[in-house]
């Protein structure tokens, strides 16, 4: 039975946040709330919408806690969740990880069902399907690298569920080189290395995410070192992450390096813009979101990094739709984004696009602008429309017409095109990345 709890608690917690966010920002976020009850040292705050109570929760729970601690309050634990007449309904927001494999937490919303497929991962993707079906027979080790957000997480943890379905009785560790690291200092500390042993080496899967953590620990790396041996020569499955391939992590030691490398080394990387448009579909859905196409294609179009970068922006919309109850609109999204974009969109134009490639390509800006399908045209102008969905906060339909009044349909292809041609050819990069330092 949750306890009521003082309401100056949560006011002061209220007031500290006041004076640290700007008016906008208190007012759509904080200002409704109220303290609904506590359970011992954890309270819940009410909030208008379960949408506005994701994006608190990401957006705005560090410096709830910070407040906490500044204030010195008897509280360690925060849930949001929707307001109610009646109380709370249901399971507050917690985003809590409960499922587990030996080791670590699992989070139940990383799945394969969840995971987008695309160019960007789909190697990857398919790798890791291969070993959830034959563990320790194909793609041993399997090491997988890219930078962070990418979905590298999410797929070790749908490889953990997908195990424990399909084998169950394989014993299956999934930890982080961090959290190995950890066990192994209490370990000697506590004289408990036999057990610490016995977890890791005697193991059937062992995933381990964030390998390049043990990069300059001598110590660490030794251990795994000979983890790593005692679970290969017996066969047994093995499958890394890391922000960058073996050869580039780091003060990794020689011994690990061609270990990693023994096996199948995939790559993850940033989606492209097909792949980001079906994400925001399919995270779309499970909110029963009903997004106009134009909304999707500026998400798409304004996020460049990673998937992390994608939802946040979708859970944004939502949320701002979702407390001025009104439909998702283009100028209701491009509001919502408007602090999202980085500094360098707002400094660099549609213009100044249109006369660094015209110049880089030799031509003039009006024949970037023309009706014509030469190549010599075609392709610079692609290239333009490129460096205006990466480097401005222009929509879609915006660039079109800035390239002499193209459909965004047109666009979009155009900018998959440039995304494609640059992974595969090098001369058409470098000229891209040369671009793009002379219009920063």
């Amino acid at each position: 039975m949750r306890e009521l709890l003082p309401m100056d608690v949560w006011e002061q917690i209220k007031q500290r946040l006041a004076s640290r966010l700007t008016r906008e920002s208190f007012h759509n976020w904080f200002e409704a709330t109220r303290l609904h009850s506590r359970q011992g040292d954890a309270i819940w705050v009410s909030v208008p919408s379960d949408a506005a109570a994701d994006f608190i929760q990401q957006e705005y729970g560090t410096l709830v806690r910070q407040a906490i601690s500044e204030l010195r309050l008897p509280v360690r634990q925060v849930y949001f969740e929707a307001n109610s007449d009646a109380g709370p309904a249901g399971q507050p927001v917690r985003c809590e990880r409960d499922e587990r494999a030996d080791g670590v937490a699992l989070n139940p919303r990383l799945t394969f069902e969840r995971f987008v497929v695309g160019s960007s991962n789909q190697m990857a993707h398919s790798a890791v399907r291969a070993v959830a079906e034959r563990p320790g027979q194909v793609y041993n080790p399997l090491f997988i690298y890219g930078g962070s957000g990418l979905g590298k997480t999410h797929l070790l943890h749908a490889l953990s569920f997908q195990l424990r379905e399909k084998h169950p009785n394989l014993r299956v560790v999934a930890t982080s080189g961090e959290r190995f690291m950890n066990e192994m200092i209490a370990a000697i500390r506590q004289q408990r290395m036999s057990a610490f042993h016995k977890t890791y080496r005697m193991t059937d899967v062992l995933i381990m995410d964030d390998v390049h953590v043990l990069g300059g620990k001598g110590a660490t790396q030794e251990e795994f070192f000979h983890t790593f041996n005692e679970l290969y020569e017996r066969r047994r499955q093995i499958v890394l992450s890391s922000d960058a391939p073996p050869r580039e992590i780091p003060n990794l030691a020689q011994c690990l390096r061609t270990r990693f490398e023994c096996g199948l080394t995939v790559a993850i990387e940033p989606p492209d813009l097909e792949t980001k448009l079906a994400i925001i579909e399919q995270r779309a859905a499970e909110e029963g979101l009903e997004i106009p196409e134009e909304v999707k294609l500026l998400i798409a179009s304004r996020t460049h990094s990673n998937v992390r970068e994608i939802e946040g922006a979708l859970l944004r919309v939502q949320a701002v739709a979702s407390l001025t109850k009104s439909p998702v609109t283009l100028q209701m999204a491009q509001q919502a984004l408007r602090d999202l974009l980085p500094a360098r969109e707002r400094r660099t134009t549609l213009e100044s696009i249109v006369k660094a490639v015209s110049l880089e390509f030799n031509l003039q800006p009006a024949q970037l602008k023309m009706r014509c399908n030469a190549r010599q045209i075609v392709l610079p102008r692609q290239v333009g429309m490129y460096l205006a969905r990466e480097l401005t906060p222009a929509s879609l339909t915006e660039i079109g017409k800035a390239f002499g009044g193209k459909h965004h349909t047109t666009v979009m292809h155009s900018i998959a095109k440039i995304e494609r041609l640059r992974r595969r050819d090098q001369d058409l990069n470098r000229v891209i990345h040369k671009l793009i330092d002379s219009l920063q």
